[in-house]
Formats: C-alpha cells, structure tokens, sequence
C-alpha cells in the first residue's frame, strides 16, 4: 500500500486555533451585514479587524507556519528560474501566433471541405 502525503492537524490546539481562525471570519462577515445601519466605516472596519485576528490566530497554528514555510520555499524556486530574454519571448509568442493562424486556417479548410462533401455530394443540398 502506498504512503499518502496527505497532512493532517494532530494537536488540540492546533484544531482549536483553526475552529477559531473560522469562527473570527464567520463572525466578521455577521458583523459586517449586522451594521448595515451604522454606516460603511463601521461595516468594513469589523470586517477587516476580524479577518486580521483570523489570518493572527491562523498563521499562529501549525498549518499557518506550514503556510508560511511552503510560500517561503516557493518564492526561493521562483527566485531560480530563468527567465527568457525578450527577443526569446518575442520569438516564442510569434511562433505560437503563426501556429493559431495555421491550425485556424486548417479547421477551417477541413469544415468547408465535410460540409462541400456531405451537403453537395452525398445528400445533394444545394445551397
């Protein structure tokens, strides 16, 4: 049997922090329809001051600093590749261009081709 890669949140603590990283976007979102009346500042202020405590409580877990290490990690592989020059860009994005055009020409020759075939030769419909 193969070995699954698949994480999962052991601690109490860790499942507590998480149930309230959702509770506190829950309760933003409630807050931000429950002060319709006391005006937008209101309204977004609630909602931006309880998903702040939310992305708190989350990145304060064990799947939060996981989170964190993973976006770390990848910005250090973004950091190693090599990027194209532009002529190589240009280049590229010309040959893709000429490609379509091609295909597009093809697909189009081949359906006026079935249509002539079926339509004029085999049923005999003339337009």
């Amino acid at each position: 049997m193969a070995s699954s890669d698949v994480q999962t949140v052991h601690s109490g603590a860790d499942k507590a922090k998480l149930a309230l990283a959702v509770a506190l976007v829950v309760v933003g979102f409630v807050a931000f329809y429950l002060l319709t009346g006391r005006g937008a500042l209101a309204q977004w202020g609630a909602l931006l001051v309880a998903l702040a405590a939310a992305v708190g409580v989350f990145v304060a877990s064990e799947s939060g600093r996981q989170l964190i290490a993973f976006g770390r990690d990848s910005w250090k592989e973004v950091k190693k590749v090599v990027w194209p020059a532009r002529k190589e860009a240009m280049q590229m994005t010309a040959y893709v261009f000429a490609f379509v055009v091609v295909m597009a020409l093809f697909l189009w020759l081949t359906d006026k081709t079935l249509e002539w075939v079926f339509y004029d030769l085999i049923l005999g419909w003339r337009k």
